[in-house]
């Protein structure tokens, strides 16, 4: 199901209902661009320590916007053995242009060109997006609304208020009391900006919202004083509603933040990240109060790519590359669980996946994250009991079987392969970190000693001192490789790194030390000489 401006506030009270009877749900997001153009010390590398990361990254999603929200709400079905329903839905998702509010983002080519080939629908996300706020943006506005400070400030939104304004100041000419007249096409906040601004024009009018447009009627002063002072229309009323419109989906996302409902993603660390910064808070400088802050709202985390990438060497299942490819093992033979685990059902009006296959569609994918996510718990609890099939699964034993991996998120390209949001990171179990030391090959550059060994391995290189660098990469076998290739090599010495060895500030210290003893043992030795 395809959601959008158009529809979202009629849809509000259903998917209120189904997150709040829901056993998890899946999530997934398309963006308009991943990642900035950083370079040098600023790119992105295993060399990084999660904090370090955080603050790169922390860039990226200041730069870019969510085009598109994927959830796929999953809910044990009553008196159905092991058997789920999910309900799918796709949300494009526009920056709220309201008041003070007119977002900057940036789109990268690639991420658009990976998006169309996808068959992304741009004119659905430009024309209908889903506006949205974060809480400090919502603060202002609420202010500036509230106090009377509000004013129409967007050129767009001045030219089409002029415009109606206009037109209706030439009907009203001709009007007599009573008579009324429509203006289409104007839906959203707008319909509520737009019969606000009129009212507060014209003293002789009066609106009504319809489902052709907005109503103008024109109508006494005194029948005009009645109706503004009735209960429900009252001037405070239509400023709440104008807000709690323009909010659009931060609304739905405070609601599901309000399930505190398992939340299930797949490599979903950039998916959080703009959860945080588009509908909670502008992303903090503190990496550990950005993991506080996603904790207390969603205190239960599940990413499936941590939990396969831990079981996939161990079942002997085929490498996979992405979650599409994940899920297909699991509903192949080569499960061995596949005839006894959960069987899933999609909802009416969520039909389209049952035979169309649409990868990186955000509500596919997120439906995707949900079965992956069963199906493991599943092949994890026949595991345990050594029995197959497992006698009445129930979605509590499967956060049981996969509590090791609650809250554990997968960390691409950094010093860690993943972040623990409920607790300290885990210490890193990356390749050790080689040393380059270089030879008769005077003015080399990082970009160069990385297109030397890019044919054997790829490694991250960072420059030690002027003649060595460090090499990193996240595949054991490839520093072995290249510690075995380039063994007695006359130009390129490769060694494991020693920090109290090679490090030149322990050096330094070291040569420091060395100069203050040595000078203090002649003192020693001439002072006692003397007379």
């Amino acid at each position: 199901m395809d959601v959008g401006a158009d529809e979202f506030e009629e849809s509000l009270p259903l998917l209120q209902e189904l997150v709040q009877e829901a056993d998890f749900v899946g999530l997934d997001i398309e963006f308009t661009g991943l990642r900035s153009n950083l370079s040098g010390p600023q790119q992105i590398s295993l060399f990084d320590l999660p904090s370090e990361w955080y603050l790169k990254t922390r860039q990226s999603v200041q730069q870019f916007t969510i085009c598109q929200i994927g959830l796929s709400v999953f809910s044990a079905i009553e008196g159905e053995a092991n058997k789920y329903i999910a309900h799918s839905c796709n949300f494009f998702l526009f920056p709220t242009t309201f008041g003070i509010l007119d977002s900057e983002f940036s789109f990268q080519a690639s991420s658009v060109q990976f998006l169309n080939q996808y068959g992304f629908n741009y004119n659905k996300f430009l024309k209908n997006g889903i506006p949205y706020m974060n809480e400090e943006q919502e603060k202002k506005i609420r202010h500036d609304i509230l106090t009377g400070n509000w004013r129409v400030r967007s050129s767009p939104d001045k030219d089409q208020i002029k415009a109606v304004i206009d037109k209706v100041t030439r009907w009203l000419d001709l009007a007599k009391e009573g008579d009324w007249m429509t203006l289409p096409g104007i839906a959203g906040f707008q319909a509520f900006e737009v019969q606000l601004v009129l009212r507060q024009a014209l003293p002789d009018i009066w609106t009504v919202l319809k489902d052709e447009g907005v109503v103008v009627k024109k109508v006494s002063k005194q029948h005009r004083w009645y109706l503004q002072n009735t209960s429900c229309d009252r001037e405070s009323c239509w400023k709440e509603k104008i807000l709690l419109s323009a909010r659009g989906f931060s609304v739905f996302f405070q609601m599901l933040v309000k399930a505190q409902k398992p939340l299930v993603g797949h490599n979903m660390m950039m998916d959080l990240l703009h959860l945080h910064e588009k509908f909670f808070r502008p992303l903090p400088e503190s990496y550990n109060q950005f993991k506080q802050n996603i904790h207390s709202l969603f205190p239960v985390l599940i990413d499936t790519k941590n939990v396969t990438k831990d079981i996939w060497k161990e079942m002997n299942f085929p490498r996979v590359s992405n979650l599409s490819e994940v899920y297909e093992v699991l509903n192949s033979d080569l499960n061995p669980t596949k005839n006894s685990g959960p069987e899933i059902v999609h909802a009416s009006r969520c039909e389209k996946y049952v035979k169309t296959k649409c990868p990186h569609e955000a509500a596919y994918d997120a439906f995707l994250c949900g079965s992956v996510l069963l199906k493991v718990a599943h092949l994890l609890l026949q595991k345990i009991h050594g029995i197959d099939p497992v006698p009445e699964s129930s979605f509590p034993q499967y956060l049981d079987v996969l509590a090791p991996y609650v809250n554990q998120v997968n960390l691409i390209r950094a010093g860690v392969p993943k972040i623990n949001f409920s607790g300290p990171d885990y210490p890193s179990i990356r390749p050790p970190i080689l040393i380059l030391s270089i030879k008769r090959w005077s003015g080399v550059s990082e970009q160069q000693v990385y297109h030397k060994f890019q044919n054997l391995c790829k490694f991250d290189v960072r420059r030690l001192t002027r003649s060595q660098f460090l090499l990193l990469t996240n595949k054991f076998k490839d520093a072995r490789n290249v510690l075995k290739e380039y063994r007695g090599h006359p130009t390129l010495c490769i060694s494991l790194y020693r920090y109290w060895r090679h490090s030149p500030d322990v050096n330094c210290v070291l040569q420091v030390c060395g100069i203050v003893t040595a000078w203090a043992l002649l003192a020693f030795i001439f002072g006692r000489s003397g007379p």
